[in-house]
């Protein structure tokens, strides 16, 4: 098992996180590292992802969607080929806090294949979240942020 975690501090409600976060069809809006989402998020549901890591290879997947605890905590499970080959569990929670809230991306990896990819795909996914997080709180900060996402 291998983990990738960032943290950020975002100056904008739990709530504000959340509704970004959670509106996947404008995620080609802003967000670098998740260039499309597309699904319902609901406990159970499939939803379609493409993810483009810095220096890396486009990967589209179909999670399923684990937890949802609305703002508060977002997961999904995905798999490569299979459970067990390559699967990675993307975990996202806001904590709220007297300036804002933190919102915490990680990634919890596991299957066949981790130990063989892991260098290669370590720093790229870690410096996607770092990027995606930082497009986040621009956008949760942002001017508008009074007016819906």
């Amino acid at each position: 098992m291998k983990r990738i975690e960032t943290k950020i501090q975002i100056n904008a409600t739990p709530e504000r996180i959340w509704t970004i976060l959670t509106e996947l069809d404008k995620y080609p809006q802003w967000n670098p590292f998740i260039k499309s989402a597309r699904g319902k998020v609901i406990e159970g549901e499939k939803l379609n992802v493409c993810i483009a890591p810095p220096d890396g290879k486009e990967m589209c997947f179909k999670p399923t969607v684990l937890t949802v605890k609305a703002n508060a905590e977002f997961r999904w499970l995905g798999h490569f080929l299979f459970p067990g080959i390559f699967d990675g569990e993307h975990i996202f929670i806001i904590k709220g806090n007297e300036n804002g809230a933190f919102l915490i991306q990680k990634e919890i990896f596991k299957g066949l294949l981790v130990p063989l990819i892991w260098k290669s795909m370590e720093k790229n996914t870690k410096t996607g979240f770092e990027s995606m997080n930082n497009a986040l709180k621009m956008r949760a900060e942002g001017e508008d942020r009074q007016q819906p996402v």
